[in-house]
């Protein structure tokens, strides 16, 4: 019996894992995640999404459960983060996609924030994962990063938008933050979830930044508000949210449906290189940076006085001094524009190249510290 069990939350666990572009190895620690998020019978009803998105009709076919209890489960397991529900753009029937481990489960678990005994316990074993796939990656190195160059950018960052280059056709409505924020009626703010993971497991961010700056747009917006895990928010109360992050020196990186830019903006994320997920796993070595921007910094050399605060706060350290001069480095700059608007002499500006995509594999970890 209990070997039945335990292979339930192993099938379980590879198909959440399956829903993703991420490579997610099966652990004990993950399965322990698992029963910490969802009881057993949610975890049966998960087996159902043999592809990760299902409309109510396709779920009945699947199970002898009546409606009334199917429409249970699944508001519980919005509830809990692990399956989110919107409408269809073209049809409007309401489709449940179950999310992937990363981006996604973890994501949803610490939305709402809280310092509670089970969120924290969550947080620690996010964190065990993280380890696991650092060793992964660390001991499979070489084969892995020609693995990590086929899956999709996860994201795409814009710039501050003060520091982008004026008079030119530099700027593309699109990659403004403002807007972005006219193009969808319905704004939610949440709680920033890797700040509170970091903050969780007793290594707070570095920056101090504020945590309520995470935004979702459109039917991803609808669904957070409904489900309690964000607020309704006006855009003018969104742009100073945005410009406080600006002044944090926090990266906006957006994130599409189904991490496909010809897609709609499901969120926005102001993001610190000390908690941030996606600079976390890099840092880490467990994954790449791998980003869409279609800007890069320029630096006046003639005017640098080379006080270092780029390089300081550069989130992918693409900045360094030579001969007392800052430098770019071309293939790591995302174009976030934190240097420049962080640059007391003002000589850092964005230019505009076209959209490019920028791959950094992961830190390589010296064995000893392994």
């Amino acid at each position: 019996m209990a070997e039945k069990i335990e292979k339930l939350w192993y099938r379980t666990a590879r198909t959440i894992a399956k829903a993703g572009k991420m490579p997610i190895p099966i652990s004990s620690t993950v399965i322990d995640l698992l029963k910490l998020i969802m009881t057993e019978e949610q975890a049966k009803f998960i087996l159902l999404f043999k592809s990760p998105t299902l409309t109510l009709e396709q779920i009945k076919e699947k199970t002898k459960y009546n409606t009334t209890r199917i429409n249970e489960i699944l508001d519980q397991l919005m509830k809990q983060g692990v399956i989110v529900g919107v409408p269809s753009r073209t049809t409007g029937i309401m489709v449940y996609r179950l999310l992937p481990m990363w981006p996604g489960l973890f994501e949803y678990q610490f939305l709402r924030g809280g310092n509670t005994e089970i969120n924290r316990k969550k947080a620690h074993l996010f964190e065990e994962i993280f380890e696991e796939l650092k060793e992964g990656t660390q001991k499979n190195y070489d084969t892995l990063i020609d693995q990590f160059k086929t899956l999709p950018a996860l994201d795409r960052v814009i710039p501050v938008e003060e520091q982008v280059e004026v008079g030119t056709e530099n700027i593309m409505p699109y990659e403004e933050i403002k807007s972005v924020l006219n193009s969808y009626e319905d704004i939610a703010v949440s709680n920033c979830y890797c700040r509170t993971e970091k903050e969780l497991v007793d290594d707070p961010c570095k920056l101090n930044a504020p945590k309520r700056n995470c935004f979702f747009f459109d039917k991803s917006a609808q669904f957070v508000i409904d489900h309690d895990l964000g607020e309704r928010i006006s855009k003018e109360d969104a742009i100073k949210i945005f410009q406080e992050a600006e002044d944090y020196g926090l990266v906006h990186k957006v994130f599409h449906v189904h991490l496909d830019p010809r897609n709609n903006i499901e969120a926005i994320c102001n993001c610190c290189k000390c908690c941030c997920g996606p600079f976390q796993m890099y840092y880490k070595g467990i994954m790449p940076i791998h980003t869409i921007t279609s800007y890069i910094a320029r630096i006046d050399k003639d005017n640098c006085i080379g006080c270092g605060t780029c390089k300081q706060m550069c989130p992918v350290e693409a900045i360094i001094l030579v001969d007392d001069i800052a430098e770019v480095n071309k293939q790591k700059c995302i174009g976030c524009g934190v240097c420049a608007h962080h640059c007391p002499e003002e000589v850092i500006n964005l230019e505009r190249t076209g959209p490019r995509d920028v791959f950094i594999p992961p830190k390589r970890i010296p064995e000893n510290l392994n």
